[in-house]
């Protein structure tokens, strides 16, 4: 991954700013397998906070009880050359809580950790807002099992400027005949990106 500073700078609150010398469509791709590492450290990082959270709530003198925080609020300010500057706030609870674990295991001060955070955030957005891509994810004892297809086209296809993935990319990608995995049933054919179950 090639090597890009990213300025980091903590307010008296506790928020951080960091810099990028970069667009968020700019940012490069990742391999499927780390971002899927990506999301189970998210995954098992939320869950203690909030095995932290609730003892704290039964037992007021839990010891971990100070450990039970979500992440700092965050301000990206992207600023590529000859181009005008993109801040986006990683303010969100669940959000700042993702993007703390990636923070903790990668640094968001590199691009590699930077580019997991957004394209996980990105993912987990997509999955809310898309209703079509319910076939493409199933829920288990361990959590959410993510399609193989879903989880390359969100480890390599571009963000948008907003640091999201647009909906039309994604139908193209994942129109295609999709292979199954050993959790799912065969998919069927995404005309138009669209499920047709």
């Amino acid at each position: 991954m090639p090597t890009t500073t990213i300025r980091v700078a903590r307010a008296p609150d506790g928020a951080l700013t960091y810099a990028l010398p970069l667009a968020p469509p700019e940012l490069p791709p990742v391999t499927p397998r780390a971002l899927q590492n990506a999301w189970d450290t998210a995954r098992d990082s939320v869950r203690q906070a909030e095995r932290r959270r609730h003892h704290a709530v039964l037992d007021p003198i839990w010891p971990d009880a100070s450990a039970s925080r979500f992440g700092p609020p965050r301000l990206l300010l992207f600023q590529p050359a000859g181009a005008e500057p993109t801040r986006l706030a990683i303010a969100d609870r669940d959000a700042s809580a993702w993007a703390d674990a990636i923070d903790s295991a990668h640094g968001l001060d590199s691009l590699q950790g930077m580019t997991l955070c957004l394209r996980l955030l990105a993912l987990v957005d997509a999955m809310s807002r898309l209703k079509w891509l319910v076939p493409m994810f199933s829920f288990s004892g361990g959590g959410i099992q993510l399609h193989p297809a879903l989880l390359a086209a969100a480890a390599t296809m571009s963000l948008d400027a907003g640091a999201r993935f647009d909906e039309g990319g994604l139908q193209r990608i994942l129109s295609r005949p999709l292979p199954s995995t050993p959790n799912q049933p065969e998919p069927n054919r995404l005309p138009g990106g669209r499920p047709t179950a």
